[in-house]
């Protein structure tokens, strides 16, 4: 009889704990204001924003700069003036500025040229040193990078990814945010990310702390694949391999694996995690690769200086719009002309950056020196980090998944504590990461933990 009772209650606690883990984590409670943001966010605004841009004839880097119609010039000014407003709509809440540099003789280059970013700088409330980078580039060009004059319209590459930064800035500048976000519109993509890496430079120059950087080029979602079956997904590139790993770090990396665990590959697990949360029919599609085949984007001079970046671009690229000068050949049409943008895809992957860049910026910041404690031979996993200095820091999660998963798909919250041993969880058999948890449940991104002797 007592065996038979024992046999009962082990079978009972077995169901017990296999139950627990079944379980599917909490649904979690969505923020009622980053819901608000999703509806304000206008197609109509978008296209308008698009139909501009065009309407300036060429934004070719190297096309003229003081006229006020034509050329990279008009563009800029336009685009500083927009930022302008929305910076008076909100009491003047945004920093608006214009970065200027002078581009020396380069590929691309034949003389040196004034160049320009355009800067409109959310000031974060509690962690202002803490930023977060949006940015989409406003040069456009045809078939060749230095034709100056012929007509380069640029709807989808990359008025689109412009647009979509000042209807993000539009719609979140009217709210505050613990870190600082930057909306910026860069030229020089075509020649070479020149806006971008000047920008990048001179945030390493001044030590800025950096957490994300995001680019959008080419997110019109080409009418020629209206009925794609990926139609409703957005690509998020991000880096493995850190682009600035140096040899010591591939070292380790080689010895206990990390190959697919960057602070630029969480960045793009962060991004799908949140947006599977707030959108219902647009979705992100993680890209494991820094960029596609012999391509590039601005995100390319952040990763390469240490910063975690990706790129949003859409899934088809349409080729026949892409980098042509506008004509009929063989009965085919060429040009980037906005009637073969779709405004209300461009309207998701507004959303699909607001959504993303909004919980970043509410989260508390990632913690440092995560790191497993490799001191014992154990089937346990020691972890310990650095408390985070944010004043609303609640507590800390790790996540963990099988060596062969794409993302996260276990957590379990540890408190305000800075070191947890998961208990006959062997560090050899799971990745496992950490991230920071502040009273209102926002999130940071994960960290992935580096070896540590004790």
């Amino acid at each position: 009889m007592k065996i038979k009772l024992f046999l009962l209650l082990s079978l009972c606690l077995c169901v017990s704990v296999v139950s627990i883990f079944a379980q599917k984590p909490k649904k979690e409670t969505l923020n009622p204001e980053i819901n608000k943001m999703i509806k304000e966010i206008s197609a109509k605004n978008i296209e308008a924003n698009i139909r501009k841009l065009v309407s300036f004839g060429t934004r070719n880097t190297l096309s003229e700069q003081d006229n006020p119609t034509r050329g990279v010039g008009a563009a800029r000014d336009w685009i500083y003036g927009e930022f302008q407003k929305y910076s008076a709509d909100c009491g003047n809440c945004l920093q608006v500025e214009k970065q200027t540099f002078v581009q020396p003789k380069a590929n691309r280059i034949p003389e040196p040229v004034t160049l320009t970013n355009v800067v409109a700088v959310l000031k974060g409330t509690t962690d202002p040193n803490r930023v977060y980078v949006v940015s989409g580039h406003y040069d456009s060009m045809c078939t060749s990078p230095t034709d100056a004059k012929c007509d380069a319209p640029g709807a989808n590459d990359d008025a689109s990814g412009t647009a979509t930064v000042m209807e993000i800035a539009r719609v979140m500048s009217k709210r505050k945010f613990d870190a600082t976000i930057v909306f910026m519109a860069v030229p020089g993509e075509e020649q070479g990310l020149l806006g971008a890496t000047y920008y990048a430079q001179q945030a390493v120059e001044k030590k800025m702390n950096i957490e994300a950087m995001f680019t959008n080029d080419i997110v019109g979602g080409a009418m020629k694949f209206k009925n794609s079956p990926d139609r409703n997904k957005v690509r998020v590139f991000s880096e493995g391999v850190p682009s600035n790993e140096t040899e010591q770090q591939a070292n380790t990396r080689r010895s206990v694996g990390g190959e697919n665990d960057s602070a630029s590959r969480q960045l793009a697990r962060y991004i799908k995690e949140q947006c599977d949360k707030y959108l219902q029919k647009f979705s992100v599609w993680m890209i494991y690769r820094r960029d596609r085949y012999g391509r590039g984007g601005d995100h390319i001079p952040f990763v390469e200086r240490g910063f975690a970046g990706i790129r949003i671009t859409e899934p088809n690229e349409d080729y026949t719009r892409q980098h042509q000068n506008i004509r009929t050949e063989n009965g085919i049409d060429y040009g980037d002309l906005p009637e073969f943008v779709d405004f209300e895809y461009v309207a998701n992957v507004s959303r699909v950056n607001m959504i993303s860049l909004a919980n970043l910026a509410l989260a508390p910041a990632k913690p440092k020196n995560v790191a497993i404690v490799t001191a014992r031979l154990t089937n346990d996993t020691d972890l310990k980090w650095d408390a985070n200095p944010d004043a609303d820091i609640a507590s800390y999660e790790i996540v963990w998944r099988d060596t062969t998963a794409a993302e996260w798909t276990n957590s379990v919250n540890v408190g305000n504590v800075t070191s947890y041993t998961m208990k006959e969880m062997s560090k050899d058999n799971y990745f496992f990461g950490v991230r920071a948890v502040d009273k209102d449940g926002n999130k940071s991104p994960v960290v992935y933990p580096r070896p540590a002797g004790r």
